[in-house]
């Protein structure tokens, strides 16, 4: 007997340079049943990005038009660019039957809790300053600018993990992913969102 579940979001948040982006790629891989939220931004596209594939972007007045009308789930001023996820794409995801993965910091975790949507947070830890130190250097996409405001956030971002329902630290990354999984799989086993649970109990009562 296969069980549907209720699908959920599944927020991903660390510091930065932690593997949030690494982890995220390789699950999709492993996860069929898996979408990722696509957000909004402001901020200029980089070399090698593609518009509604890594970000939508908008520029600001758009992006205030689209907050004004409550478009949003959850939104965040960060490095001074606003991101933000659109209702309809999380709602296109979960009409497809998929669980929705987030890769967002800790102000839109919290935001997205309070929408009533049902979401698990899981916090990535590195395995020590040194070590974020380094793969923040190693890779190359910050300005020393950008890099010294991220180190600064580290301390900060760290602080909210009592907040999250899971910690994992990322270690070696491959364990860190099926950790991970292993964590959504067991979510999607939970009584509360097993649909035809009932019905199927009941067989055994008639």
């Amino acid at each position: 007997m296969v069980f549907k579940s209720k699908n959920f979001c599944v927020v991903l948040s660390s510091p930065s340079g932690a593997g949030k982006t690494s982890i995220s790629k390789m699950l999709l891989k492993k996860d069929k049943l898996l979408s990722l939220s696509i957000s909004c931004t402001t901020r200029p596209i980089r070399k090698g990005e593609v518009n509604k594939k890594d970000y939508i972007f908008l520029n600001q007045e758009q992006f205030s038009d689209s907050l004004k009308k409550n478009k949003f789930l959850e939104s965040a001023y960060v490095f001074g660019y606003k991101y933000g996820t659109l209702k309809d794409t999380v709602n296109n995801f979960f009409n497809k039957k998929k669980d929705v993965l987030f890769d967002i910091d800790w102000q839109g975790y919290q935001q997205l809790k309070q929408s009533n949507m049902d979401v698990i947070g899981i916090f990535i830890l590195p395995p020590s300053k040194k070590e974020l130190i380094k793969r923040l250097r190693t890779r190359g996409r910050d300005t020393q600018d950008e890099m010294k405001k991220r180190m600064d956030l580290v301390q900060n971002e760290i602080s909210h993990f009592p907040e999250y329902d899971y910690v994992v630290v990322n270690k070696d990354l491959k364990e860190c992913v099926n950790k991970i999984k292993n964590i959504i799989d067991s979510e999607r086993s939970k009584k509360s969102r097993l649909i035809n649970l009932t019905n199927f109990v009941n067989k055994f009562r008639n």
